[in-house]
């Protein structure tokens, strides 16, 4: 069996943001010689996501508006969590989009659809977080 473990670095300008990290998965995929097997991508902060959709810039933004609407930022004050914080927002939209992604690989390449890309969502920016990029199979 073969394995490989890499890191992904973000620092997000802003707030929130989504970072299409398809190319980056896919060559550590290649790296890791894995013919079949799978691949967990993982966000390793408590405010940032992993998630598989569509790379189109009307979706993103419904997404962001979306969850703003479902875990508004403001007013702060609203969140038990919020005491001596401001993100308890970052924490509820982080769950409703999701820890991670594991994936198929299929031929030493990721097995995703036709329209499938692979992202890293970030809800609480402007700090330096990482992603877990962790390949298992033969």
């Amino acid at each position: 069996m073969r394995t490989l473990r890499k890191e992904l670095w973000f620092e997000i300008p802003s707030r929130r943001g989504f970072v299409n990290i398809t190319r980056e998965v896919s060559s550590a995929v290649r790296e890791s010689g894995v013919k079949e097997g799978l691949c967990l991508v993982n966000a390793m902060h408590i405010t940032a996501s992993v998630f598989v959709n569509d790379d189109e810039p009307g979706l993103h933004r419904d997404f962001d508006d979306w969850l703003e609407k479902l875990a508004p930022h403001e007013p702060v004050s609203s969140y038990r969590h919020n005491r001596g914080e401001d993100n308890a927002d970052a924490h509820l939209k982080r769950q409703i989009m999701g820890r991670e992604a594991v994936l198929a690989i299929t031929g030493g390449e990721l097995d995703l659809g036709p329209w499938e890309s692979v992202f890293y969502g970030e809800f609480d920016g402007r700090r330096r977080k990482r992603v877990l990029i962790k390949i298992i199979g033969e």
